[in-house]
């Protein structure tokens, strides 16, 4: 700072209302800044020409112009923030290796249809502001946001009283502009009349956006993998307003839109995707079929070397699924104004056929397993090798490795930070109070590290697909990829027979969705640990709750168990029945 400026600014002589202090310096632009607690106020220096000394230097005055211009922003909807945060989240898409055609020619025609269905764009009668506005105020108390959490007490009006009138509820150009928000329109958003009446955006929408995009695409990226990558940060999620242009201003109301305290759960995203589908009124989805990676003969091939399963096992699997019927077109199909229209977690019924699978050759219930474990590791003594497939070691070592990543996920989540690198603030007053707090935390954090001799925080490692590498040498274990099945198979006539002649299912008994609730937390005790690890170990793959896996897996069986073959006494005895 040039000594005459701050000279100058010793002249003025009024309290700071920040910290009331007496102590003011001059900017290069000509505004007064508080030295002490760094508060910029709307008073301009009186610039003295030495040849007209009654007019101020123009220069100055156009400058001061076009900074409050930039200060409070230009005028912009809500939905034109949600579009730049969908183009940021498509674009880091694209660079995972998604199919190019995934934004412009599939998430951007969601986008306008999207606009159009809720008349905000490409439609001849618009929603103008002042249509979204009209009944926000009749809304009910408890659901809308009153003004005084945003708006600046009497107290701060007076302070800015020299501020733009956009601040008031009208721009600068005349405009109507959205009272205590950046954006024009944001208390239609806190309205949840208007809300529901126009079907308005929310932080999950944009989720359920790329997941149907991604769908419609038959992409090998399921939700599953998009959740976690988002709770990496690889997708713009968090704090995702970060990418918004210097003209867009955020505050107020705007916050409550836009700021994002927890990443949505995959059941949350699936009923918001549907809800979308349903709402764009789109046709029925190309089919999946077994060329794509979303099918559950493929990915069920993944899942099986993520759980460092034998591939024999992918075998045994396709049979589940095709006994169970999972696997064809009309059943893998989305359509979202069909009969039974639901979006099917194509993840989540993957794992479910591998955990029927092994409940089909190794019972799981606490028992058979083990004694089958005893006597591979006999066969293998004997034969003075490795290659059959023994549960008990597949479980310690596996059992190890998913204890360590949950305490290595558990770490990571303590040391994310959520806290933005813009922050919001909900008047213009507290603006210099969080940015002041912000320089003091950044320079206190360089002074620590400094002191210390830490490192900075490690650079984003690459999305990847898988969660654990086995077989490598700073792996989490042995690999079991390459092993054979043994004595729990056998061969007859010419084909392979599960050695294993029971199976042990819970009731399955038919449930109405919306009259019953989930019944895993009253059965979960009285299931075989063998079985909940299972689901444990699917669940931290996928991301998903347990119940979430064995409501899936109780699909299949009811599917598996209703087209299995019966036999000629069962077929007698069912006949008995009718008669």
């Amino acid at each position: 700072m040039d000594e005459p400026l701050i000279a100058q600014g010793s002249s003025f002589q009024e309290q700071c209302s920040q910290c009331s202090a007496v102590d003011w310096g001059v900017t290069e632009e000509g505004g007064y800044f508080c030295r002490s607690c760094h508060n910029v106020i709307e008073r301009t220096l009186e610039v003295l020409d030495s040849y007209h000394s009654n007019y101020r230097v123009s220069r100055i005055s156009r400058e001061s112009k076009k900074n409050k211009k930039l200060e409070h922003g230009n005028d912009w909807m809500v939905c034109e923030g949600f579009q730049f945060i969908l183009k940021h989240q498509a674009e880091a898409l694209l660079e995972m290796g998604v199919c190019p055609q995934f934004k412009d020619d599939v998430l951007c025609n969601f986008w306008r249809r999207y606009l159009q269905k809720s008349n905000q764009a490409y439609t001849r009668n618009p929603v103008t502001v002042e249509r979204f506005q009209l009944g926000s105020d009749t809304d009910g108390a408890s659901e809308s946001l009153s003004l005084s959490d945003f708006c600046p007490s009497a107290s701060e009006t007076d302070v800015e009283s020299s501020a733009p009138s956009s601040i008031s509820g009208f721009s600068s150009d005349g405009g109507a502009s959205s009272v205590c928000s950046g954006s024009l329109d944001a208390n239609s958003y806190h309205s949840t009349a208007e809300r529901k009446r126009w079907n308005l955006m929310t932080m999950p929408m944009t989720l359920a956006f790329c997941h149907l995009s991604l769908l419609w695409l038959r992409e090998a990226l399921t939700l599953s993998d998009l959740l976690r990558f988002v709770a990496e940060g690889h997708i713009p999620y968090i704090n995702a307003y970060q990418v918004f242009p210097e003209e867009m201003k955020l505050y107020g109301k705007d916050s409550q839109i836009f700021r994002v305290e927890s990443i949505p759960s995959h059941r949350k995203v699936q009923q918001e995707a549907h809800k979308l589908a349903v709402f764009l009124d789109l046709p029925r989805f190309p089919p999946v079929t077994q060329e794509y990676m979303l099918h559950p003969a493929l990915l069920s091939l993944k899942y099986l070397t993520e759980a460092n399963l034998p591939d024999e096992l992918h075998l045994w699997v396709c049979r589940v699924m095709e006994q169970a019927g999972v696997g064809e077109g009309t059943y893998l199909t989305y359509d979202p104004l069909g009969r039974k229209s639901c979006l099917l977690s194509y993840d989540i019924l993957a794992a479910a056929l591998i955990i029927v699978t092994m409940k089909l050759l190794f019972k799981m219930d606490d028992q058979k397993e083990w004694k089958l474990s005893k006597k591979t590791d006999t066969e293998n003594k004997q034969n003075k090798d490795n290659g059959i497939f023994c549960l008990r070691k597949w479980y310690k070592t596996v059992q190890r490795a998913l204890d360590l990543a949950k305490e290595k996920e558990v770490e990571e989540i303590a040391r994310q930070s959520w806290k933005p690198r813009k922050p919001l603030y909900s008047s213009r007053k507290q603006k210099c109070v969080i940015l002041k707090r912000r320089r003091v935390v950044e320079h206190l954090q360089t002074s620590f590290q400094k002191l210390t001799n830490s490192t900075p925080e490690p650079q984003q490692s690459p999305p990847c697909s898988f969660r654990f590498r086995w077989g490598e040498v700073d792996g989490d274990g042995p690999s079991y990829y390459n092993q054979h099945l043994g004595s729990v198979v056998m061969e007859k006539n010419g084909s392979l027979h599960l050695m294993n002649p029971k199976y042990w299912h819970t009731a399955l008994k038919p449930c109405q969705p919306k009259q019953c609730r989930d019944h895993f937390r009253e059965i979960e005790p009285t299931l075989p640990r063998s079985y909940i690890f299972l689901l444990q170990l699917f669940s931290f793959l996928l991301g998903v709750g347990e119940s979430c896996i064995h409501a899936q897996v109780i699909q299949v069986e009811r599917l598996l168990i209703r087209n299995a073959p019966r036999t000629p006494s069962a077929q007698k005895l069912q006949q008995k029945q009718k008669n």
